[in-house]
């Protein structure tokens, strides 16, 4: 796919992401939604890719969705199919695709990534700018960074599964009180609140979240950190630490004879960096994915 509305670059193993609609404030299309799942997709199968960084082009990290077309949820193209969920009477069919979010699209497929994703805030984050990034690990963000869950006074409720992530991220006082106010507020209570993980200067930022990348790809194995990733997301819906115990023991079972293990003892006890050899594109045990035993309707 060639992108329009987003620029994807890998390099030193680390994927970035930029949103690039600076003019417009990187305001969220479903053009820049589909840009986004296929870059995700891309690195999800690319071994060289151990991490990504996500940005925004310009002063803005992402300021919500594009309402240029005078309406939330799709483009003008598209509200026929919208309009295709809702029966001659008038009657609202719910479980009809096309009435889902986009923004949801966006942090599901995020949800699922076996990549560790990092958040570069850089600027303003408002609606879907700031609820994409729930899905993601880490958020760094500049001092230029404002953050608004602003739904309430646009009439409207969260989307992109933000009702899942955000009170499990801040903690449901924190989540609710940003969410019924809807206000616009700085980057040092998002750090208070627990929304970010630190603040930088704006030209220390990009280089803070690389450096955290670059920590990740240079000292972990990739098949680790992917079951990492999706054992501590998957476990913050679990009902009981029976579920953890069971893929837990799982994962040691499966990797402590791996090409990983060995070689992760033998570099620590030769005190030299590890070169873990096992890949994702190969290497992942037949157990994963786990949660796939249950069935979702």
């Amino acid at each position: 796919m060639a992108y329009e509305q987003i620029l994807y670059e890998v390099a030193d193993n680390i994927a970035t992401i930029t949103l690039n609609r600076p003019e417009k404030l990187n305001a969220f299309t479903e053009i820049m939604m589909d840009e986004m799942i296929d870059a995700f997709d891309k690195a999800d199968v690319d071994d060289n890719v151990r991490a990504i960084i996500v940005t925004g082009a310009g002063r803005a990290f992402c300021a919500g969705a594009d309402l240029s077309g005078g309406t939330f949820g799709s483009r003008r193209a598209d509200r026929p199919q919208r309009r295709s969920a809702i029966g001659a009477d008038g009657t609202v069919d719910w479980t009809n695709e096309a009435i889902r979010d986009g923004g949801g699209r966006l942090t599901l497929r995020i949800f699922e990534c076996l990549k560790p994703v990092i958040a570069a805030v850089n600027g303003a984050a408002v609606g879907v700018g700031v609820t994409m990034q729930l899905a993601m690990d880490v958020r760094l963000a500049s001092e230029n960074a404002r953050f608004g869950f602003v739904f309430a006074r646009r009439g409207i409720v969260p989307e992109a599964c933000s009702s899942w992530f955000l009170p499990k991220i801040v903690g449901i006082s924190q989540a609710l009180e940003w969410t019924f106010t809807g206000r616009v507020f700085a980057a040092q209570e998002a750090l208070e609140g627990g929304l970010v993980k630190r603040i930088y200067k704006p030209d220390q930022l990009i280089p803070a979240a690389r450096a955290l990348a670059r920590e990740i790809a240079d000292n972990t194995s990739q098949v680790a950190v992917a079951l990492i990733r999706q054992m501590l997301w998957r476990m913050a819906g679990a009902d009981h630490p029976m579920e953890a115990h069971k893929v837990d023991s799982r994962g040691i079972f499966a990797r402590g004879p791996s090409a990983d293990a060995k070689e992760g003892v033998a570099s620590f006890l030769e005190k030299r960096p590890a070169k873990f050899p096992d890949k994702i594109s190969k290497d992942m045990p037949a157990y994963f994915p786990w949660w796939r035993e249950r069935k979702y309707s």
